[in-house]
């Protein structure tokens, strides 16, 4: 008997062993392959995201998939919510997934209400339960759209009116990006959706998951699909090894920056290494006390020679990045702990060279509406020449938490440096300390004079944890008691 030879390994045609390499440490590092034969069209701000959006569900047969972390109860809201009950009234399966924490305050329990009497399937991620006293902390971050396993949105762009501007008022429109994706890929879109939904309730039937014809290819694009969950950290390995890879140009745009420490030295040393490192943020700010601490965090890139520049618009809130002219990521990831071990995210990965040419030439356009950020002659951070205008608070959109999130991650940063020593405080950073210290001394006060101020609370907190501790312990034992069960009982 002849013993059959193993199956070769598998090997993109062209590539060279660097590449291939290359390949394979991309693969492993988002947990996703790459997959040919996709088409990419980049899709700049509501402008042409929502219109490309409405098209596809206006023109969906069997199914619509829509996964956004915060849907506003105004007028853009509610323009997708008449055109998804419109084809839910047709027939079509329409499942619609939004964070609790993003509706609080943005949507109305009569607005979710209507979408389910018109035949929408609506679920809520992770509402706060009583039992969990810390799982709202997990949020689904995701903006997709995917219509009958045929084409595919991924953005950053939530679904309100501060995308969309009020001209009539001179109000700009927020800045974002979005990709449409045909092809392959699609498939594992629908995949990443059926995932979260399962998570919330009953799965979606295998057989109302449509396939794309992988046979037929719809474009020249190579991507990858990176769905993150939870702990997971498949976006920010991507994002580290592609500054380690970067050899000239890594072009970064992100709305809520709070980079760790390994993630600002792969910065760093990619610049140092004479990589053109650039980094876009926000100037106006939805969370008015948080501003000085975005600025804080600047002074180490600075010095490593990353060049940093702020938006002088309305609101920045893309999350994109592109690399030496052929490597480029859309989504809704934001560069900080929150967005790459906390949430459920969506980004695709693209491998295209004329698409990422694309992006860097939108991101150079974007430049002409920045200032940037240098250390003048007495090492302070400012704009030279930034346009002056009124700060603006900025209602809020989509990104309060996630801005919070980063303003927490930049002050623990500052104070757990203050306490160990593992680097130099800058003068910057004066604020951050000499204000954490204000604080918990006056806690300490306060507490001293009233012990009680923190006592009920605390007892009332640690009744909490234990009793739900307790019940999910309960719960496991009997799930695990059941199973013995059925076991026994199975011929």
């Amino acid at each position: 008997m002849s013993t059959a030879e193993p199956a070769p390994t598998y090997q993109p045609e062209g590539l060279s062993s660097v590449r291939a390499l290359a390949n394979q440490a991309f693969s492993r590092a988002a947990g996703a392959p790459l997959i040919t034969g996709n088409r990419i069209r980049l899709l700049k701000d509501a402008s042409d995201n929502y219109p490309a959006w409405l098209d596809a569900i206006r023109a969906a047969q069997r199914h619509i998939h829509f996964e956004s972390y915060i849907i506003h109860d105004d007028e853009t809201g509610r323009m997708f919510a008449d055109a998804l009950v419109a084809k839910a009234r047709e027939g079509v399966r329409v499942r619609l997934i939004y964070d609790w924490v993003g509706g609080l305050g943005t949507a109305s329990r009569g607005f979710w209400k209507t979408l389910s009497a018109g035949g929408v399937e609506v679920r809520c991620y992770n509402p706060a339960h009583w039992d969990s006293p810390f799982g709202w902390l997990s949020r689904d971050h995701r903006k997709t759209l995917c219509v009958d396993g045929e084409i595919g949105f991924v953005s950053g762009l939530c679904v309100g009116r501060m995308w969309t501007g009020d001209p009539a008022k001179g109000v700009e429109p927020w800045r974002d990006t979005g990709i449409e994706v045909c092809g392959a890929a699609v498939a594992q879109l629908e995949e990443a959706f059926a995932t979260i939904w399962a998570i919330i309730g009953e799965p979606i039937p295998a057989d109302d998951l449509v396939q794309p014809d992988a046979s037929t290819p719809q474009g020249d694009a190579a991507v990858r699909v990176v769905a993150s969950t939870p702990t997971t950290g498949g976006m920010i390995r991507v994002d580290q090894l592609v500054a380690a890879l970067a050899k000239k140009r890594l072009w970064l745009t992100d709305a809520y920056y709070a980079g760790m420490t390994s993630y600002v030295q792969a910065l760093r040393s990619a610049a140092q290494d004479g990589v053109d490192v650039r980094l876009l943020v926000p100037n106006a700010t939805d969370m008015l006390l948080l501003r000085p601490l975005s600025r804080a965090g600047y002074r180490t890139l600075l010095e490593g020679g990353v060049r940093i520049f702020e938006w002088n618009g309305r609101m920045l809130h893309a999350k994109t990045a592109v690399a030496d002219g052929r490597w480029a990521r859309v989504g809704s990831t934001n560069l900080n702990i929150a967005s790459w071990y906390g949430n459920c995210e969506m980004d695709v990965v693209v491998e295209d060279e004329p698409f990422a040419q694309s992006m860097e030439a939108m991101f150079l356009a974007d430049l002409e509406n920045a200032s940037e950020i240098v250390l003048d002659a007495a090492r302070k951070v400012r704009a030279p020449h930034q346009p002056r205008h009124p700060h603006r608070v900025l209602r809020r959109g989509g990104g309060s938490s996630g801005r919070a999130a980063a303003g927490a991650v930049r002050i623990a940063n500052v104070v757990g440096a203050a306490f160990t020593n593992r680097r130099v405080i800058q003068p910057v950073e004066a604020r951050i300390t000499v204000g954490a210290g204000a604080l918990l001394l006056s806690l300490a006060i306060l507490f001293a004079l009233f012990p009680r101020v923190i006592a009920y609370p605390l007892v009332l907190l640690f009744v909490w944890i234990g009793t739900a501790l307790f019940v999910q312990g309960y719960k496991l034992h009997r799930a695990r008691v059941k199973r013995r069960l059925a076991t026994k009982t199975q011929p």
